[in-house]
């Protein structure tokens, strides 16, 4: 499943971020990149283990951890670190694949989801589509600042060169407490089937009851806590 999911940082907290943003230092982003992706990185990375970044990195993820649509469709069981790259000058992330383990603050994680949270404005920078490849297809998104695309780890992507301005993101990982993608998508449609019926269906109705008892039982069939 891919999914932009919209306003994670509504406009108030982009102002803040965007200010934090010039009090980080950067430092050369292949030096994060696993051993295969490094030649194709050429963008900076945020400095988030200092007092300011490390606000910047815990505000950035109480948004990610509290947005209902996040929480619905990844399942989240771990989050690994936040980064922040910022692409100019022709800067870019070539075609690469994603470690299947990283590191994270509670130890190794899967990486079964990666996500890209968009901190600049579409207009304020050519360039720098994330580019998310199938067989046969590809798929480019350069969504609205405050928006998020979630995509599966499993494919292969890149970051177009920026050509003008720069490209501020967010990006991670997430390891799910629902292994298979079907699954999860299930979970995610009977999970907005019940927001979409509940003006509809009083909470003890026996529709409302049956349908959250589907949701509990194929957790309970499904997850991997």
């Amino acid at each position: 499943m891919l999914l932009n999911i919209a306003t994670i940082l509504d406009p108030d907290a982009l102002n803040d971020v965007r200010s934090a943003l010039k009090t980080i230092q950067w430092r050369n982003g292949s030096k994060t990149a696993g051993s295969s992706a490094r030649p194709v990185k050429k963008n900076l990375q945020a400095d988030l283990n200092g007092d300011d970044g490390a606000a910047l990195h815990d505000r950035l993820m109480d948004a990610l951890q509290s947005n209902s649509v996040l929480q619905a469709a990844a399942r989240p069981k771990h989050f690994s670190r936040l980064i922040v790259s910022r692409t100019k000058g022709g800067g870019r992330y070539g075609a690469h694949i994603d470690n299947a383990l990283m590191h994270s603050s509670t130890g190794r994680i899967r990486t079964d989801l990666a996500f890209s949270l968009f901190l600049s404005a579409p207009e304020s920078y050519d360039g720098g589509e994330l580019v998310v490849q199938y067989p046969g297809f590809e798929q480019r998104f350069k969504p609205n600042a405050g928006d998020l695309i979630l995509y599966p780890s499993t494919q292969i992507h890149e970051v177009k060169p920026v050509t003008k301005g720069e490209r501020f993101v967010c990006v991670g990982w997430i390891e799910s407490l629902v292994r298979s993608p079907e699954h999860r998508e299930t979970l995610f449609d009977l999970t907005n089937l019940s927001v979409s019926i509940s003006s509809q269906y009083a909470p003890e109705s026996s529709e409302i009851l049956t349908l959250h008892k589907s949701i509990s039982n194929l957790v309970r069939l499904w997850a991997s806590p």
